[in-house]
């Protein structure tokens, strides 16, 4: 049986680690039967609960982690190491081909798919969901948040949507990028005042919310509706990776994998059709 993958990095300075990752593209590594295999480095956050976060032992673990776990052991050929990236610096590190690959519950936008290369098969159907502290009911809507304070993350899809609509809106909404980089810490701002609302995943917000014991709840119903895939850098290796990884993510759609995993890691399937 194909090894699982593993975790490379607890964590990524993208400053500095030039010597260790440029040139990982023709990185290969020799498993225990002697077979030569090509590494793929993996890009995802490390607080991102359910879907991918560092456990009490420092391993990551996660649906997302789970998804290119099941990738790793059904292709030959090539082995899947994680790296566990800042958000804000997640694209900058595919771009400057220090990973392969993100696997971090990124959504296909137009806006994202004229500058990388997506798999055409999804591996996670996703809401966005707008969050406060519990008891508040002047915000149901996006546009209840106009003239309020968002938490927000740079380029994430969440912070897209909030700042298209700002180019539409008489009343922009009140975008605070988070310097933290992390959606636990957002939502802890929505819990002390120092934000209005938040807007998300509501697998996320209710996974921090049960882990910080936070009195906050999702208002509303679901702005937008998204498919999540695995996001490769434009060109020749992306297309070789997409090529052979959709087919597989097809395989573990049909054979009832992605239905399994999301409900261990969600308690719901959470598959596209």
């Amino acid at each position: 049986m194909k090894k699982r993958s593993r975790l490379l990095l607890s964590s990524i300075a993208l400053v500095g680690l030039v010597g260790i990752l440029n040139g990982c593209s023709s990185k290969e590594t020799t498993t225990a039967d002697g077979t030569e295999e090509k590494v793929i480095l993996v890009g995802t956050q490390n607080d991102y609960p359910p879907f991918a976060y560092a456990d009490e032992s420092n391993e990551l673990i996660g649906y997302d982690i789970d998804v290119i776990k099941e990738i790793d052991e059904r292709l030959e050929g090539y082995t899947f190491d994680f790296v566990a990236t800042p958000w804000d610096s997640m694209f900058l590190a595919l771009e400057s081909n220090k990973i392969q690959a993100v696997a971090d519950q990124v959504a296909k936008t137009s806006e994202r798919e004229e500058k990388y290369l997506f798999t055409d098969e999804s591996y996670f159907a996703a809401e966005t969901v707008i969050v406060v502290k519990s008891g508040r009911t002047d915000i149901q809507t996006v546009e209840d948040l106009e003239g309020k304070k968002v938490g927000a993350l740079a380029g994430d899809s969440y912070t897209l949507l909030l700042e298209q609509h700002n180019k539409k809106a008489e009343n922009d909404i009140i975008l605070k990028y988070s310097e933290s980089g992390t959606p636990s810490e957002i939502l802890q701002d929505v819990q002390n005042g120092r934000v209005d609302a938040y807007v998300n995943d509501p697998i996320m917000i209710h996974s921090v919310i049960e882990k910080y014991n936070l009195d906050l709840e999702v208002v509303g119903q679901p702005i937008v509706n998204d498919k999540i895939g695995i996001v490769f850098k434009d060109g020749k290796q992306g297309e070789e990776l997409k090529g052979l990884i959709d087919p597989i993510l097809k395989e573990l759609k049909e054979d009832g994998t992605l239905a399994d995993l999301s409900v261990k890691w969600t308690g719901g399937e959470y598959v596209p059709e």
